[in-house]
């Protein structure tokens, strides 16, 4: 009898912000990765081990990124968030005494004051501070499959012909998993899903097995996939490919998303944004810029109550589910006896940060696939079978980003950066062919640079700039790499260098620590 296999994948797209200056506050531009520890990071750990001792089945898919495990493993940034989770648990206490009088809001200090209690004791005692140590165990146990992806968030179509810059991408990005997680899996997760011609070859000639592509891809190319998208297929070169539910993850965060059911918390109508300049002046200090603090009292109509929100989430995972399982078996006059899947891509920040309730709508989601019988949760990796029997296909140049183009990482807002990091893209290449075989001082410098030059190829920046996020500190953190990498490149070419700058920028950007520049070059 054929299965019908639901396939969840996970992903992170969270940006190398590092900030070292101690004269600056650390939490700039760290809110965001902050906020994901507190509120997903910590919460599916906590959830995956709920799990695994009660012996609920699991399986999920999570893309973990080397910029994200770069700064869960840094020392620096696991001090400063303990720091941040201090800051709000002070002023928790002060919030239990304002609203002492309201009994509904205070309700709600005294669950997130719990919170922000046990994440702290969770993240010290129960994880010694080694997130990516835990989600390790987890992969180790084959109850997630961890799944490589690129150096850095890079939009590949962009270097279509620049195929160094691929080959670069892709094998740091396999090597960091592998420096993480001490293996490189089967699969490999395009940034953005991004797709073009040749990708394919570059992929398989590092070994990878699969990956996942639009929807668009499948149904775009020249010849379709016979069976749609709930099977896999393969490309000329035998990698095998994936189509994306299109309904996912529109369903959960659309405009008519489960996220916008109004009996959720707002994520937006934090204390720290609501309240008098006056009651924050213990927590800003003389600081005027406001800071979320985790304390979130509301919905968009009225004061949060967490039961009947929690309820809700139930009811929109067997939602969830129902919907995936009459999709799945509208398709099985047309596979006959095969196996179906349907690939649900999920941005990981969209549970916990974006939706509060998201990680309870997953545990109820796993719940209701392990007591019924109708859909079974799996991995990619366990449903290719018979691969070279898969129908063969060449998929469209497509994206999940924008409207299917990826036309939001580079519009009128951001195209200028192109220019640049294509021509440090290109003399990185050539640096390669100049400097074969060096060691010392040079080799040093020809790493930095590749560095420089994996960092600004990430287009966190471009559509940080888009989105209006932090642009100013997006814009700041790419002309620093493109400075940084022409100031290498005219020290290689006089044959001067400051050891004091080089120490300096190695201290500050410290992701990528066994870099070889090699990467760049030419392959024979």
């Amino acid at each position: 009898m054929s299965k019908k296999n639901l396939l969840l994948v996970l992903t992170t797209e969270q940006g190398y912000i590092h900030n070292s200056n101690a004269d600056v506050d650390f939490s700039f531009g760290n809110e965001y990765l902050f906020t994901s520890i507190s509120n997903t990071y910590i919460p599916l750990l906590n959830l995956l081990s709920l799990l695994e001792e009660e012996g609920v089945n699991v399986k999920l898919g999570i893309v973990l990124n080397a910029s994200l495990c770069t700064l869960l493993s840094d020392v620096h940034v696991q001090t400063e968030y303990i720091a941040w989770l201090d800051k709000r648990i002070a002023f928790g206490d002060i919030e239990l005494e304002r609203n002492k009088d309201n009994p509904d809001i205070l309700k709600n200090v005294q669950s997130c004051l719990k919170k922000l209690q046990k994440d702290k004791i969770d993240f010290i005692e129960k994880y010694n501070s080694n997130l990516v140590k835990i989600f390790k165990y987890f992969a180790d146990k084959g109850i997630i499959e961890l799944i490589p992806t690129a150096a850095t968030n890079i939009y590949m179509p962009h270097y279509a012909d620049i195929t160094e810059v691929m080959n670069a991408q892709v094998e740091t990005g396999l090597f960091a998993h592998k420096t993480f997680f001490g293996e490189t899996g089967e699969g490999f997760y395009l940034p953005y899903m991004g797709w073009a011609k040749g990708l394919d070859k570059v992929l398989h000639s590092y070994g990878v097995n699969y990956t996942i592509i639009d929807a668009r891809s499948f149904l775009f190319a020249e010849k379709p996939c016979d069976t749609g998208i709930f099977t896999p297929a393969r490309t000329t070169s035998s990698l095998v490919v994936f189509g994306r539910d299109n309904e996912t993850p529109k369903d959960i965060n659309g405009e008519s998303g489960f996220i916008t059911n109004p009996v959720y918390r707002c994520e937006q109508r934090d204390a720290g944004y609501e309240l008098p300049a006056e009651s924050l002046k213990t927590f800003l200090g003389e600081d005027p810029k406001r800071l979320q603090t985790e304390f979130k009292y509301w919905t968009n109509t009225s004061v949060y109550n967490e039961e009947a929100a929690l309820q809700q989430a139930k009811t929109d995972a067997e939602r969830f589910y129902d919907s995936k399982m009459q999709k799945l078996s509208q398709t099985q006059e047309y596979l006959e006896d095969k196996d179906s899947e349907l690939v649900c891509v999920i941005p990981l920040e969209t549970l916990g940060t974006q939706w509060h309730e998201g990680i309870a709508w997953l545990e109820h989601l796993i719940r209701h696939a392990a007591n019924s019988e109708g859909l079974q949760l799996s991995l990619c990796k366990n449903c290719i079978k018979d691969q070279f029997l898969l129908q063969k296909i060449e998929p469209y140049p497509c994206s999940s980003e924008g409207t299917g183009y990826a036309e939001n990482l580079l519009d009128n807002s951001n195209n200028w950066m192109m220019r640049y990091i294509r021509k440090a893209s290109e003399r990185m290449v050539d640096l390669t062919e100049r400097f074969p075989s060096e060691t010392g001082i040079k080799a040093r410098l020809l790493n930095l640079a590749a560095r420089q030059v994996l960092i600004a190829e990430s287009n966190d920046w471009g559509k940080m700039i888009h989105e209006g996020r932090l642009p100013e500190f997006a814009m700041e953190t790419f002309k620093d790499c493109i400075l940084n990498f022409t100031a290498i490149f005219d020290s290689l070419a006089s044959n001067t260098v400051s050891t004091e700058w080089l120490c300096n920028l190695e201290k500050k950007d410290p992701i990528f620590p066994w870099i070889n520049y090699k990467v760049f070059s030419r392959k024979k």
